[in-house]
Formats: C-alpha cells, structure tokens, sequence
C-alpha cells in the first residue's frame, strides 16, 4: 500500500474512535443527541482532513528517520 493510501485510512481509523469519543462527551454534557451527531459529523469531517495533511507534512520531514 502506498504511503498516501496508509496515511488516509489511519487517519480515517483515528477519526472514528475520536469521533466516537466526542460524540459521547458531548451527549453525557449535554444530554443531546442531535447535537452530538452534529457535533460529530463537523469533527470527523474538519479533522480527518487536518490528520492527513499532518500525516504527509511528517512524511516529507526526514527529521526521526
């Protein structure tokens, strides 16, 4: 698998176990649950893109190599 393909699904794997993990403070906060899933749907979305982008940035970095 390419480095490209190995970044996007680790970061698609985080995503969902963070996501998850967001989702349920922000029921147990709020005691909402379509605040939560729209709470959850923006993270997921923002931040599995952001994940990816650091995920490459880091790749081209030879610094720990």
């Amino acid at each position: 698998m390419s480095h490209k393909k190995r970044s996007l699904v680790k970061a698609i794997t985080f995503r969902i176990i963070a996501t998850i993990a967001t989702i349920i403070i922000v029921l147990v906060l709020t005691g909402s649950l379509a605040l939560a899933g729209t709470i959850g749907v923006a993270d997921i979305l923002a931040k599995t893109a952001l994940y990816y982008f650091h995920e490459r940035a880091w790749d081209k970095s030879p610094w720990g190599k």
